[in-house]
């Protein structure tokens, strides 16, 4: 059964719109946070400091803060040491692939830790970079933004798991809510807490989050951030043959979540070491990351669970940009990101983003913003063979890191792109997306698909050629009406292009018209 292509009101005012101009002119500057958490102490340089960012480098060491406290809560020298090692290296990779601006954050351990300033000040010693150590409130409130910053109008609570706590905060479309929350249930404590057998962990985790954590008074979603929490939409994703594998976005049923969550959470390291996809570095520590999600859910009742593979870094990225820059939509940048620079004509997907807006009768905006997706995506195969073209972007968009969007929006695009590209919605096609888009969604995706193809074809890829013709479906035929004598075509490619758009809309008719402009 197909789940919709999106669980988000169609209700936000911002302005939605091609800007490919903007795009061919940015320069883009390397920009790098380093993260100190309880467990590991990583490196993400993104490509650019924008709206739709790309990891060009993620490389992390397992330090383990959290674990390296002596009796009296202090780092010992030989955790700082390896601290140390780790950042130096870190930074030195930064530099080398000329980063121009690093952040370093240090979350729960180094706050916790009584001589954790001592960290930070070798830090800046060895490295001349400063540490900023963030609160509590401060991580929940980051990592939500990383929510907001990798979905489309978030609504409900966002969970972050780390190595030594839990953060949790409203997410409201562009906002984080008032309502946020620290506890020290990380993967580490808890893991410590379950060597006391699995009932008295279960425990002290309800009495921490029966004190702590706030209802959910907004949509009834939960967004899952953080490691722990992502193995489990692996290990989920693997044991059911998802097509897609990208975490981000896999959204599910709270109860199903839940029921998996209750089976790891009982596993032996043997047990868990034996399920499918799961990360290594894991194994020791998801029975304890599960547990929290269970009793997280119970708490909660949400209706469904959305996994996000944007959190701390990714917020605190997006809160460094100008207002103008955060409001623009994720999915649409980066659509554009990846498409426009690659394009035989740049210019061509504003123009198809034009020729495509009276498609489809009420489009909402929800469906506008996968049109002027697919329209900055719809050359990205140029180079590639014909027979090829087609199943490779399939293939590829179904898998590709983007941000904004939904599993079924995903399929979307994919299916999109490869009717663009002549490729036949066939029985490896509809297997793939049978569970993401219904028969409806699926016919409009080959519909705008099959609308490129056709207008690539007959304009030659050339913006001026392209507005002397528009597209009408009728109730008996698709017309191509020409309004330019000159630009009437004569050649089978441009016939067979309609007959193709015409099919599938389910029309028999295919005509070329000559008509007053």
């Amino acid at each position: 059964m197909s789940t919709g292509l999106s669980n988000a009101a169609a209700t936000d005012p911002r302005e939605m719109r091609m800007d490919t101009a903007r795009i061919m002119e940015r320069k883009q500057t390397h920009y790098g946070v380093i993260d100190i958490g309880s467990n590991s102490i990583r490196l993400v340089v993104y490509d650019d400091l924008s709206r739709a960012p790309f990891p060009r480098f993620n490389e992390k060491s397992m330090v383990a803060l959290g674990s390296g406290l002596d009796s009296e809560g202090r780092f010992t020298d030989d955790t700082i040491a390896r601290a140390l090692h780790a950042i130096q290296r870190l930074s030195s990779i930064a530099q080398a692939m000329k980063v121009e601006r690093i952040d370093v954050l240090a979350t729960e351990a180094t706050r916790r830790a009584k001589n954790g300033h001592e960290l930070i000040d070798a830090i800046r010693q060895r490295t001349g970079l400063e540490t900023r150590v963030l609160s509590g409130e401060e991580e929940a409130f980051y990592s939500a933004h990383g929510v907001i910053s990798g979905f489309f109008q978030p609504k409900g609570m966002m969970g972050d798991i780390g190595g030594g706590s839990l953060e949790v905060a409203e997410v409201l479309s562009d906002s984080v809510g008032e309502r946020m929350t620290s506890m020290p249930l990380g993967a580490l404590p808890v893991t410590a807490k379950m060597q006391d057998g699995y009932g008295t962990a279960k425990k002290w985790v309800d009495d921490i989050l029966s004190e702590s954590l706030p209802p959910l008074l907004t949509n009834p979603v939960f967004y899952a951030v953080g490691g722990g929490w992502r193995a489990l939409a692996r290990i989920h994703i693997a044991m059911n043959n998802r097509p897609i594998s990208v975490v981000h976005g896999y959204e599910l049923p709270a109860g199903e979540v839940r029921a998996l969550a209750n089976s790891i959470a009982k596993m032996t390291p043997e047990e868990v070491a034996a399920l499918p996809d799961v990360p290594g570095r894991r194994i020791s520590t998801l029975p304890a990351s599960a547990l929290v999600m269970s009793r997280v859910l119970r708490k909660l009742a949400p209706e469904r669970v959305a996994f996000s593979a944007y959190g701390l870094r990714e917020g605190w990225l997006y809160k460094q940009l100008d207002e103008q820059e955060q409001y623009r939509d994720p999915l649409i940048e980066s659509a554009m990101a990846i498409g426009i620079p690659v394009a035989r004509v740049p210019a061509f997907s504003d123009a198809l983003a034009s020729w495509t807006e009276t498609l489809f009768p009420g489009e909402s905006q929800i469906d506008k913003r996968l049109r002027l997706a697919v329209c900055a995506l719809t050359d990205i195969a140029w180079r590639e063979h014909e027979k090829i073209r087609a199943t490779d972007s399939f293939l590829r968009l179904l898998q590709f890191p983007f941000i904004g969007l939904s599993h079924p929006e995903r399929a979307f695009i994919s299916v999109a792109i490869l009717a663009r590209y002549g490729g036949k919605v066939d029985d490896m096609v509809k297997n793939a997306v049978s569970d993401l888009l219904s028969a409806n969604e699926l016919r409009r995706a080959e519909i705008l698909g099959r609308t490129l193809l056709l207008g690539h074809r007959f304009s030659a890829s050339v913006p001026e050629i392209l507005h002397h013709a528009r597209i009408r479906i009728d109730a008996d035929a698709v017309r191509l009406e020409i309004l330019d004598d000159r630009s009437i075509p004569d050649s089978d490619a441009v016939q067979s292009r309609l007959k193709q758009l015409a099919k599938a809309t389910g029309l028999d008719g295919a005509e070329i018209v000559k008509v007053d402009g």
